[in-house]
């Protein structure tokens, strides 16, 4: 590898190798010099303290020896730091082996994600820093394997959703071109909903979109929830006032305590819940109850919303909160639904501090409730 000004550069065990090495070289050199300038000074020091008590040595066996004792040090140094050096060379390569393994494996395995391979992993690493480090890396890529599979599925079920009513209006063009169909008021009628649909639907993926990236505001405020319910729920009441085989119901006290959220955000979630309910619902009725409960210390105003429409399997219900998913797909689209308005709730009740949940068996009709945290102090 080459940095920018064309040189090669060194890797990282080289540089451990040689940093280690230097570390040697100079260890040797101080013991080396030290020794030479101390050791044989010792030894002579030595021979002069056994003279004084007493003992004889003649200058030539005085000379000899020290000859003798320097010839030996130099040789024993000599072995010593080549077997040293040696050992230790070694043990620095291997050392500085050891520390790069794990930054190699992780290279290929980052060079393998970047290509395409989401799935790759780095493994349990012996050094607790790359270990912590190779965590980290299999948390961003688990997320990013996460965004991939949703922009995948995202790009799938648009596909999907946009083929359907893109395939009608062809349809009904080519047959009014062609002379195939009457241009009728109900032929146009029939383009005009399906334009619509198409319409709601983008609408609903942008706004679903920026839901999720955060750029959709949310204006909180101390809410009296049940004028808002009340209000909502009337609205859709004028509209079932001739029908006499399904009816809206309301259960609530309007002494609820007030909440904290944005009303034109409450106000949406509960028409999406209500329009859901009714849409599913040929005969019978759509109960809406509203009342508080304690979690975990933290009061919540509950609003369910509770129908008795054809419900929904237990093994989908994990699955209501998700765009584009439908228990019924050929029903809903007749019905009007985009596939994304649960979706939709979900996120903007998070964002308000709540929950939701669904709760649903077949025959036995469906009950989606919500969350609201109670304002403190009001």
């Amino acid at each position: 590898m080459r940095n920018n000004l064309g040189q090669k550069k060194v890797g990282l065990r080289n540089r451990l190798l040689v940093s280690q090495l230097i570390v040697l070289a100079v260890t040797i050199t101080s013991l080396a010099v030290v020794s030479r300038l101390y050791t044989p000074r010792y030894f002579v020091v030595t021979l002069e303290r056994m003279e004084l008590r007493g003992v004889r040595i003649q200058q030539q066996v005085k000379g000899q020896l020290l000859r003798g004792f320097e010839g030996a040090w130099v040789r024993g140094l000599f072995w010593a730091f080549l077997l040293g050096g040696a050992s230790a060379g070694g043990v620095s390569w291997w050392l500085s082996w050891r520390i790069t393994r794990p930054l190699l494996r992780m290279e290929t395995i980052t060079r393998q994600f970047a290509a395409g391979n989401f799935s790759s992993r780095v493994p349990p690493l012996e050094i607790p820093e790359f270990d912590r480090l190779g965590h980290s890396f299999n948390r961003m890529a688990n997320d990013l394997e996460d965004v991939e599979q949703r922009r995948r599925e995202l790009v799938g079920d648009l596909t999907h959703e946009l083929r359907t009513p893109l395939t009608i209006v062809k349809g009904y063009l080519e047959g009014l071109a062609d002379g195939a169909i009457a241009p009728t008021p109900e032929t146009y009628d029939r383009l005009a909903k399906e334009t619509e649909r198409l319409q709601r639907l983008v609408n609903d993926l942008q706004e679903l979109s920026r839901l999720e990236s955060g750029y959709l505001p949310i204006d909180p405020q101390a809410v009296m929830i049940a004028p808002l319910v009340t209000q909502v729920c009337d609205r859709f009441a004028d509209q079932l006032i001739h029908s006499d085989r399904l009816q809206l119901t309301t259960n609530f006290s309007e002494n609820l305590p007030t909440v904290w959220g944005d009303p034109a955000r409450i106000e949406q979630i509960l028409v999406n819940l209500l329009s859901n309910a009714l849409r599913h619902t040929d005969v019978g009725e759509v109960r809406v109850r509203v009342y508080t409960q304690s979690v975990e210390g933290t009061d919540f105003v509950w609003i369910d919303v509770t129908d008795t429409g054809e419900g929904i399997e237990e093994a989908d219900i994990p699955h209501v909160f998700e765009r584009f998913w439908r228990a019924d797909r050929s029903r809903d689209r007749i019905s009007g639904g985009s596939g994304i308005g649960l979706a939709i709730c979900r996120r903007l009740v998070e964002l308000q501090g709540g929950t939701i949940t669904a709760a649903s068996r077949i025959g036995g009709g469906s009950t989606f409730s919500f969350s609201l945290p109670v304002t403190a102090g009001l």
